[in-house]
């Protein structure tokens, strides 16, 4: 069912209003009047269509929980218990006296963004460039141009190091040796991956002795030997033809 916009609060003798308990000097209570927050209630109202069931939150509740989710960087269950605890949130969600209790239960800030979907995440960032222009921080001027953030963001890359290359050509001159029916006496399908992974961690501790002595006594040696003895076993059974048939096979990778 559509959000029913809540009734106006009557005075409480045993409890103080908001506005009498905050600076109203605050960056949030000075935001809040900038931002109409029915254009929430009028946009978002047709994404119910049903009539019948409960009302759903109040949209001032819910788009105030989202701006102040997205300022602060919280997630859903942060921002709804740092609610409880700042009455500058809460007068800036549209509260009349300070509540005790968490608004929602925070699954319901992902089925609001569920069903808003990417055009009611727009009208909060309409919102707020209308809440700048009121402000006179945002210029008409300033809207012709688009400047774009290309900022590097670091990832999980793994850089192509000596142990990993030779891992990675030990794993393909297997699956060439299989494909081209070349029996192998032993591929170091256990050894190479633990030399690999122990090369990386010596090198990140900055032992270079280990290191080195990892390095050196890989399984790329005994490799070559084992390819070798390939070579001079297709030369030996092979008259005629290509004696070196790893060549061949090399350079088809």
């Amino acid at each position: 069912m559509k959000p029913r916009k809540p009734p106006p609060e009557q005075d409480d003798l045993l409890r103080a209003r908001l506005v009498e308990m905050i600076d109203m000097r605050h960056e949030l209570v000075k935001l809040a009047a900038l931002i109409d927050w029915e254009v929430f209630a009028r946009e978002w109202a047709r994404l119910f269509p049903s009539q019948t069931g409960r009302p759903a939150t109040p949209t001032r509740l819910v788009a105030g929980l989202f701006y102040l989710q997205h300022a602060f960087r919280l997630s859903d269950e942060a921002v709804v218990a740092r609610w409880a605890e700042n009455p500058y949130w809460q007068h800036f969600c549209g509260e009349t006296f300070f509540q005790h209790r968490l608004p929602i239960d925070p699954s319901s800030m992902t089925r609001w963004r569920n069903r808003i979907g990417e055009e009611g995440v727009e009208w909060l960032l309409t919102e707020t460039i209308r809440a700048g222009q009121r402000a006179g921080t945002v210029q008409d001027d300033h809207l012709k141009t688009v400047t774009v953030d290309t900022t590097v963001m670091e990832k999980n890359i793994a850089h192509p190091t000596d142990a990993r290359l030779y891992e990675a050509a030990r794993r393909k001159l297997v699956g060439l040796a299989r494909a081209a029916g070349i029996g192998l006496r032993q591929n170091y399908t256990r050894l190479g991956p633990r030399l690999s992974g122990q090369v990386g961690r010596y090198a990140h501790a900055r032992q270079v002795g280990r290191y080195a002595h990892a390095r050196q006594m890989g399984w790329m040696p005994a490799f070559s030997d084992g390819i070798a003895m390939c070579q001079d076993r297709g030369s030996s059974a092979t008259q005629g033809k290509d004696k070196h048939p790893w060549k061949q096979l090399l350079s088809s990778a």
